[in-house]
């Protein structure tokens, strides 16, 4: 028996209805963990219902966003969504856009085409000569030949300030219109969504000690946002630190125990930045005796050991670049933050992944991360779903070079190849050459953690 759709989203679908009488372009923020997905497959149900649409194209940023569009849009209309003959539509990648051939452009011409876009933020642009490659095509070749679209994101915004393909915004001001808008707030009154909690991770004496020719100096600091303000370490370099990471899994792990004794499945997830950072992880886990899966944009069957955890037991995953955004994985209720990324876009969607409710009693998410000063603000704004300072189009004069070189287009594809040129550290410091002119004078540092961590709790709600 079919679950009936939440209350905000029989809400957004009866608005995207009477939207679709005088536009056919409708743009929906809810928060990541609210159940867009299966919302986008309702409106598909009724519009095709009602004979408004004869096929459903969904476009999404990663093949396992893909796979859980088919699923739920299979399942809420009891056709296929995977192109074959018989099928209702198709679900591909943003990436296989511009790779199709002249006989799938026609589907627009032929029929009357309901277009789904998840996570559109990752196309940019509402002139086709200042987006990126994704955003042209649904600019050029969709947006005024599709019967109705829906642009879904559960953080609208982009990190370089540039406009969303299919949104529209204020003028003069430039900030984003929403024809629907669903918050964290909302979602946890409404049982929707879990109440995050964070936990900044700090230490009170770090000591940093610089061999450099023959003299060595010791220099000790209160607080990670003095020692990386003052000295040569970089957050790269803590979060690669056997302390600091041992310290963050001690803490998530001790955290999912808790949960465990409520929910027995519940699981963890760690946000490695490349693959050698998983290894590192996987080692620590090996260590205390916990079961966990490594997933990277390199393991070939990645999708398969997703879905393997997704309906196992197993408490962690560890992973590189593919459970940052969309991925469902519903009893991920603890995850630590290791990733080298610091964007807010990048840091909430990984919220999101642990931010999806199943029942009465898991009710909390914990994510646990180093106090570096800029994931600290982004902890104290999470509270805000569409943060004024982002969701604007700022006057961006980019260069040919940058108009196809996004972060939103190569987050996901290119994420391994950019971040594996930073090497481990452990519990030494990477040797680091200072120039002075032409010659080039080698120092080296290390880097000892006190026993003198504190934690800050953040409960956002």
């Amino acid at each position: 028996m079919k679950a009936s759709p939440r209350k905000w989203q029989s809400q957004c679908i009866e608005i995207a209805l009477e939207h679709y009488t005088t536009t056919p372009h409708f743009f929906c923020q809810a928060t990541p963990g609210a159940g867009k997905t299966r919302m986008a497959a309702e409106l598909a149900r009724q519009l095709l219902e009602q004979g408004k649409i004869d096929l459903v194209l969904c476009f999404a940023p990663s093949c396992q966003v893909v796979d859980g569009f088919r699923s739920t849009f299979s399942a809420v209309l009891g056709k296929r969504l995977d192109g074959l003959i018989g099928a209702v539509g198709t679900a591909s990648t943003y990436q296989a856009m511009e790779y199709q051939d002249e006989a799938f452009w026609r589907l627009f011409e032929d029929y009357r085409v309901f277009a789904v876009f998840d996570e559109i933020h990752h196309c940019s642009g509402y002139d086709p000569l200042l987006s990126n490659a994704w955003g042209q095509q649904i600019l050029l070749k969709m947006q005024a030949r599709a019967a109705f679209t829906l642009a879904l994101s559960g953080t609208p915004w982009r990190s370089d300030d540039r406009g969303i393909a299919l949104a529209r915004y204020s003028n003069p001001e430039g900030r984003l219109i929403c024809d629907y808008r669903y918050g964290l707030k909302e979602a946890i009154s409404d049982g929707v969504c879990r109440t995050p909690r964070i936990v900044l991770l700090d230490n009170q004496m770090l000591r940093l000690k610089e061999n450099f020719l023959n003299d060595t100096t010791v220099k000790l600091f209160p607080s990670i946002a003095k020692l990386l303000r003052e000295s040569p370490v970089s957050y790269e370099d803590l979060i690669r630190h056997e302390d600091a990471l041992n310290q963050l899994l001690d803490l998530g792990s001790k955290k999912l125990d808790e949960m465990r004794k409520l929910k027995p499945d519940a699981a963890g997830l760690v946000v490695a930045t490349n693959i050698e950072h998983a290894q590192q992880v996987a080692l620590a886990l090996k260590s205390r005796g916990e079961s966990f899966q490594v997933v990277t944009t390199r393991i070939p069957d990645a999708q398969q050991v997703i879905n393997g955890f997704k309906n196992s037991d197993c408490r962690w995953i560890v992973a590189v670049g593919m459970i940052s955004e969309g991925t469902d994985i519903p009893r991920l209720q603890v995850c630590c933050y290791l990733s080298r990324i610091r964007t807010e876009l990048h840091y909430r969607q990984v919220l999101g992944r642990v931010l999806r409710r199943m029942g009465v009693i898991d009710d909390q998410a914990w994510l646990f991360v180093l106090a570096e000063p800029t994931l600290k603000r982004f902890s104290q704004r999470i509270a805000d779903d569409l943060p004024d300072d982002l969701a604007v189009v700022c006057a961006v004069h980019a260069s040919w070079g940058e108009v196809f070189s996004t972060e939103g287009e190569l987050g996901i594809s290119m994420q391994d190849s950019a971040e594996e040129a930073c090497g481990s550290v452990g519990n030494t410091i990477a040797q680091k050459f200072l120039s002075a002119g032409e010659s080039a004078t080698l120092s080296s540092y290390q880097l000892s953690f006190s026993k003198n961590y504190r934690q800050q709790l953040l409960a956002v709600f």
